[in-house]
């Protein structure tokens, strides 16, 4: 029997870059059909979530982020730039997004065609392996689209001109994680059952062998 494991992501998670490979590995066994619903930052549905955070958050997430890269063996460095654009002076995530905005929907776009890992694989190594300064300058986003298979020129225009569904798509998908159980990103849902983080990957597998199990 195969069951289906919706995914929440965002491309500003380091987690989900973190858990990429596993991921990969996961969509390909036979008895699995990975469903990726693409979502904002939580920075953009939440309100002044930087400001509800805990102070030791930031250095504590540096710490844990770098040392499970090193564990992984994945090259992992901050995005340059955040995908996400803040207001200078509220620190509040800008009207208008064009990093995390055109990416979300070339990743919703990419995952009704059936291509959506691929466009993962390829994209978020280039965001989040820290061998890249200005990952959206020049040609380094085109090439790794086309590193995926995927015409970089088409996937610009589709997702300028059907902003207005993917973006409803992409709030949708936001509405339907909160439903689901949980607000963060990885998240997996299988049979209604929240996993949430790169860490819960093997409680899934767990689940999955219970359920094959009957």
């Amino acid at each position: 029997m195969t069951e289906t494991v919706e995914l929440y992501w965002s491309f500003r998670s380091p987690y989900c870059y973190l858990a990429l490979d596993r991921v990969i590995a996961l969509a390909k066994r036979d008895d699995v059909e990975l469903a990726l619903r693409h979502v904002w930052p939580g920075a953009m549905r939440r309100e002044r979530y930087f400001s509800h955070l805990h102070p030791n958050y930031p250095t504590y997430h540096r710490m844990d982020t770098v040392r499970l890269a090193e564990q992984l063996g994945v090259p992992y460095g901050r995005p340059r730039p955040d995908p996400l654009k803040f207001d200078k002076e509220t620190r509040e995530p800008a009207a208008e997004q064009p990093h995390i905005g055109r990416l979300t929907r070339m990743g919703v776009l990419t995952a009704e065609a059936g291509s959506g890992l691929a466009f993962l694989d390829h994209v978020m190594r280039l965001i989040w392996s820290g061998t890249v300064d200005g990952w959206d300058q020049g040609p380094h986003l085109s090439r790794a689209i086309a590193g995926a298979g995927l015409d970089a020129e088409d996937l610009e225009a589709r997702q300028a001109a059907e902003r207005a569904r993917l973006d409803a798509e992409i709030d949708a998908n936001g509405a339907a994680l909160e439903a689901a159980g949980h607000w963060g990103v990885p998240c997996f849902v299988l049979g209604g059952e929240p996993f949430f983080g790169q860490d819960r990957l093997d409680l899934l597998t767990w689940r999955l062998g219970q359920r094959a199990a009957g």
